[in-house]
Order: structure tokens, then C-alpha cells, then sequence
């Protein structure tokens, strides 16, 4: 089954460059990128250090519920182009994350999330996305569970 990791829209992400609110109501918080691991949820790549970059509050669900979650992410507070498609983003760089199934209701599927090594990030979506109560994954960081992207049937 082919895949497709999915970037954060690109409307979405042009209104919070241009000083949008957030998840949270608030602007997102400028900064400049410091080492390597500041990954932008909109390219999919790291952000280079010495950019500038925005840390915000995102809640990856189309409607308030008790499974939808809002934590901190990342992007690039200049232009960039979406990232996305069936290879691994080259800011998936840890060791391992959290992958997680939610149905069509936008709400956990249980059984479903598990901490993957990186090189198995692939072959364990496609085996979830095997199941039809899943309709789709997020990837989260394994150690702050924060979102990283989406994984969607292609």
C-alpha cells in the first residue's frame, strides 16, 4: 500500500507566518533556529540554524474533542515550499517516534500507537493503514509527543 506523508497546509501556514493566531490564540513566538533540531511541519525539513522560526501551538484536528491534542511544533517563519510524498521527510532524524491510528471521527484508535525506530517508520504505517478502522497516523516525537506530520493512504 503506497503512502503519503502529509504536510501542515500551506493557507495554514502563510497566515501563521504572517503573524496568525495559533491553536492558542496567541502569535506565534519568533526565535532563530539553534543546532539541528528544529523541524518545520510545513517543508519537512530541519530548519537551518541561524534562521529565523516560529514556535506556536497546534492542534492537528479539524474540531475541538477529547482526543484532540495541542502541543508545541515548529516552522520556518520565511516561505517555504510544502513538503510531503511517499519517501521518509528528512526531518524525521531521531532514533524513533511515536506513530499513532485515528479513525474517521478524528479519534484514537486504540492498540494502534507504538514508539518505531526510524527505519521501520514506513513498513509500520503501511501495516497499520492495512487496518480499515484507521484512516489515517500522526507521527510524534517518541521522547516530548510532539507532532511531527500525518501519514495518509496515497
Amino acid at each position: 500500500m503506497p503512502i503519503h506523508f502529509t504536510a501542515l497546509a500551506t493557507e495554514t501556514v502563510r497566515r501563521l507566518q504572517a503573524g496568525g493566531a495559533d491553536a492558542n490564540h496567541m502569535a506565534p513566538e519568533r526565535h532563530i533556529a539553534q543546532g539541528s533540531g528544529n523541524p518545520c511541519r510545513h517543508c519537512l525539513s530541519m530548519i537551518p540554524e541561524g534562521a529565523p522560526m516560529l514556535v506556536l501551538a497546534h492542534r492537528p484536528f479539524p474540531v475541538m474533542q477529547p482526543y484532540a491534542e495541542c502541543g508545541p511544533i515548529f516552522l520556518c517563519a520565511e516561505d517555504c515550499h510544502q513538503g510531503g510524498g511517499a519517501d521518509l521527510p528528512a526531518m524525521l532524524a531521531s532514533p524513533d517516534y511515536i506513530i499513532r491510528g485515528y479513525g474517521q471521527d478524528d479519534r484514537i484508535v486504540y492498540g494502534t500507537g507504538a514508539v518505531v525506530p526510524t527505519d521501520r517508520l514506513i513498513a509500520e504505517a503501511k501495516a497499520r493503514l492495512d487496518d480499515p478502522r484507521i484512516a489515517y497516523l500522526h507521527v510524534r516525537s517518541a521522547r516530548n509527543n510532539c507532532y511531527q506530520c500525518r501519514i495518509d493512504r496515497a
